[in-house]
């Protein structure tokens, strides 16, 4: 995440929430994938917006809102798996658990503390590019702050039995999940696979994630 500025993490976290949670009615299932990224993004700015506690940085409200309704609407293996390339092969199935178990960790970490940081700007929702039967798609966005320059924001989701998930988010260009690989990768060269999940479980005990 090094390579993306503070201001960007505020913006991608505010997404995320967006183009994760849905499945968060029945009827979601059936909507299409831009429609509930706009609903789910204007509820969600709504409520980081008036919610006194995520106001005042309450980091176990804010990490209580990501995991009622962020990551049950996430494919963290799928996640894990992209960010680990073609390590994730190498790593056995109990391996692959706790890595997933433990990125994981650092994502919501990570977006609890942009979340507390999010006060103003918009989203424009760009028109969607989907054929029927489609089941991998690119619902596209722009992030409009209150001053600067629109940043765009691609969510990639895939169709579920029971609705949309999210796997990956690019913002201006870059991945969020690759943008970990290299950083994974120098992880296990040096310690190998259980190298990087000690170093994970770490940076989780610490403090809010950065």
């Amino acid at each position: 995440m090094s390579t993306i500025g503070s201001m960007l993490r505020d913006v991608i976290l505010v997404s995320l929430v967006a183009a994760a949670a849905v499945q968060l009615q029945p009827a979601a299932a059936q909507e299409l994938p831009d429609a509930t990224v706009k609903r789910v993004t204007e509820d969600t700015l709504a409520a980081v917006r008036s919610d006194p506690q995520i106001q005042a940085g309450n980091q176990a409200r804010i990490r209580e809102v990501i995991e009622a309704k962020v990551a049950p609407h996430f494919d963290f293996t799928r996640i894990t798996a992209i960010a680990m390339g073609k390590n994730w092969r190498t790593a056995t199935p109990e391996q692959q658990q706790r890595l997933t178990e433990e990125f994981r960790s650092l994502l919501i970490r990570t977006y609890a503390g942009a979340l507390t940081q999010y006060r103003e700007g918009k989203i424009d929702y760009k028109p969607l590019r989907m054929n029927a039967g489609d089941t991998d798609v690119i619902v596209r966005t722009a992030a409009v702050p209150s001053s600067g320059s629109p940043v765009p924001i691609d969510y990639n989701l895939e169709k579920k039995p029971h609705g949309w998930k999210c796997y990956d988010v690019v913002v201006g260009g870059v991945s969020l999940v690759t943008n970990y690989r290299d950083e994974f990768n120098a992880q296990i060269q040096k310690g190998g696979v259980d190298g990087l999940i000690k170093t994970l479980a770490d940076r989780n005990k610490g403090g809010p994630a950065k």
